[in-house]
């Protein structure tokens, strides 16, 4: 593959949009120096076993690259709980990758995809699913540019297998991480950290409820408010077979 560029990317107020099931955990959002952590643990565990489902593996994360203090557990958890059973477009799941838009709608959009394709394998009935929050955060770090050369397998809408022997080979030499053009929403961008420490200023913002109306997402609501937002059916296929275009906000 052509080497892609890289260029600092700075963003101010990037979005990543999670499920709500998954709580803060409490050693993240500790003052706690990260180094401490091992000890905490151990002694964590001698009174509650199930300590270390909650926080995962950290060592998937370089001791000098974990972060801690308010709003961490967002910047940790993508790391620490990879698993082979949720691969992305730049990993196969042996290591983490902290997925942001440059936007709420690219966001929106992203997780909207991949709520789609679960709820349709899962053949789940129409109404309103999971709840999301809504994740702000600020990027700052030297990634790798696949927004103006990049193969074009590389972001095939269905088929991750190119991204992720690209994420595995630049993550192995030493990158931080892409920023690359959303394939959900056109003229969105997207980055793939490689490491918590290149997202700063995590903040929760709204929760969001997804309608599913037996085939597609078609609304967002606003859990605090009870605005509800319709997400336009595009006109054109997909290879998900789905397809969304706008939401009208």
């Amino acid at each position: 593959m052509t080497p892609a560029p890289v260029t600092q990317v700075d963003w101010r107020g990037a979005v990543r949009i999670i499920r709500s099931a998954f709580p803060p955990i409490d050693l993240f959002e500790d003052i706690a120096d990260p180094a401490d952590w091992p000890l905490l643990i151990a002694a964590e565990q001698k009174t509650n076993p199930r300590v270390l489902e909650a926080i995962g593996r950290l060592d998937l994360v370089p001791a000098r690259r974990r972060v801690s203090g308010p709003g961490a557990s967002y910047r940790m958890a993508p790391f620490t709980h990879a698993s082979p059973d949720r691969p992305s477009r730049f990993s196969d799941g042996s290591f983490g990758v902290l997925y942001a838009g440059n936007s709420t709608e690219v966001a929106l959009f992203e997780t909207i995809h991949h709520h789609q394709l679960f709820m349709v394998r899962t053949m789940e009935k129409p109404g309103w699913t999971s709840q999301f929050r809504e994740i702000m955060l600020d990027v700052h770090g030297r990634l790798h540019d696949l927004r103006s050369r990049a193969e074009p397998a590389v972001l095939d809408p269905g088929d991750y297998a190119a991204g992720q022997r690209l994420g595995a080979a630049l993550r192995a030499a030493g990158s931080d991480g892409v920023v690359y053009p959303s394939v959900r929403r056109a003229g969105g961008a997207c980055v793939g950290l490689f490491y918590p420490d290149l997202a700063v200023n995590a903040v929760q913002g709204r929760h969001l409820d997804y309608h599913w109306n037996g085939a597609r997402v078609d609304y967002v609501r606003d859990a605090g408010s009870r605005q509800v937002f319709a997400i336009a059916a595009s006109s054109t296929s997909r290879s998900d077979g789905i397809g969304t275009r706008a939401l009208c906000l």
